[in-house]
């Protein structure tokens, strides 16, 4: 399995919007007869590029996959045909599928002979398709939450300025952030004040191969002349929309992780909308005393009605320091629920 979870993180396969998936099929030895792994849309599911290179000495052998065989026609057939076609006589599978459309795999092969043994290293593969597995799970996209903060939690000095928080380390780590992502979101608060690009750059400004949906909400026009028009990578307005419904929309249009670098204003909308996942919070050496905070108002008065984070790992980013987190589900007990 653990080679299969390699051949689905091949490098160079989309992160979206299809899961990256890996097959290997092995004799009745258990030596190996076929590799395979899923490309990208429209392209052949691992278990069908493993078969077709296994041909006839794919009979009576088994399948070891990092998802459930899909039970589906969408772009190409059921992989559980092809499977039963080539006379696979166990199917090893990790991940469960959870896209209620293409489950019932696992359940199809078992009523037609084939031995299935489910949940094999089933969270490495879950955490190889987060975004995926979340957005499919939730009906929307996994929200990650970038801040850039001084160490008194000022994104922002007194005058407005903003550039630059934190240190080049830090800022390339951004761009490779949004470079995996699917869309980054800001207000129009942020889009007129910083006029940022939100494109994806390497370490001498060129622009990366993939470039995120760049995503703005509010009221307020973005000039002609903004870098968001730029037209290096697409941009989507949305001018009249909570946060929910922003979500949704981005959903309908395969969105499936969302990077949200916007003021304090859209953070503190979003958190009381209780939809931000995850925060990787950039904290620098500094202190201002003053400017704008991290997040705006968030309706809590007492520090028993906090919002409570999860930290799951702290690393140093050159001079600054990085904190990644969850966000931790609200007590329907406590005082702000």
């Amino acid at each position: 399995m653990r080679r299969a979870l390699e051949l689905a993180a091949t490098p160079g396969v989309p992160l979206g919007p299809n899961p990256r998936v890996g097959c290997v099929l092995l004799d009745a030895g258990g030596a190996t007869v076929a590799t395979g792994y899923h490309r990208g849309a429209g392209t052949p599911h691992a278990e069908a590029d493993a078969l077709a290179q296994a041909g006839a000495a794919a009979r009576g052998a088994t399948a070891v996959v990092t998802l459930e065989p899909c039970n589906h026609s969408g772009r190409t057939g059921p992989c559980v045909d092809a499977l039963l076609a080539a006379g696979v006589a166990r199917v090893v599978f990790a991940q469960s599928d959870p896209n209620l459309v293409a489950a019932g795999g696992a359940a199809r092969l078992a009523t037609h002979g084939v031995q299935v043994v489910p949940g094999l290293l089933a969270d490495e593969a879950a955490a190889l398709n987060e975004a995926w597995t979340f957005a499919v799970g939730r009906g929307r996209p996994m929200v990650t939450w970038k801040v850039a903060s001084t160490l008194d939690g000022r994104v922002a000095a007194a005058d407005g300025s903003s550039r630059w928080v934190t240190g080049l380390q830090a800022r390339a780590q951004v761009h490779a952030l949004r470079a995996a992502v699917d869309a980054v979101l800001i207000g129009t608060g942020t889009a007129l004040a910083d006029d940022p690009s939100l494109t994806a750059r390497d370490p001498d400004g060129r622009p990366l191969a993939r470039q995120p949906l760049r995503v703005v909400m509010g009221r307020r026009d973005i000039p002609a002349t903004a870098a968001l028009r730029d037209g290096v990578a697409e941009l989507r307005l949305f001018t009249d929309a909570t946060p929910g419904e922003a979500l949704e929309a981005l959903a309908g249009e395969d969105v499936q992780h969302v990077l949200l670098e916007g003021g304090p204003t859209l953070a503190a909308a979003f958190l009381r909308a209780g939809l931000i996942d995850r925060v990787i919070w950039y904290l620098a050496p500094k202190l201002l005393g003053a400017g704008e905070p991290a997040v705006g108002e968030l309706g809590i008065l007492a520090v028993d009605a906090a919002m409570d984070l999860q930290v799951t790992s702290v690393t140093r980013i050159g001079h600054d320091v990085r904190v990644d987190a969850t966000m931790v589900p609200a007590d329907p007990s406590s005082p702000r629920s």
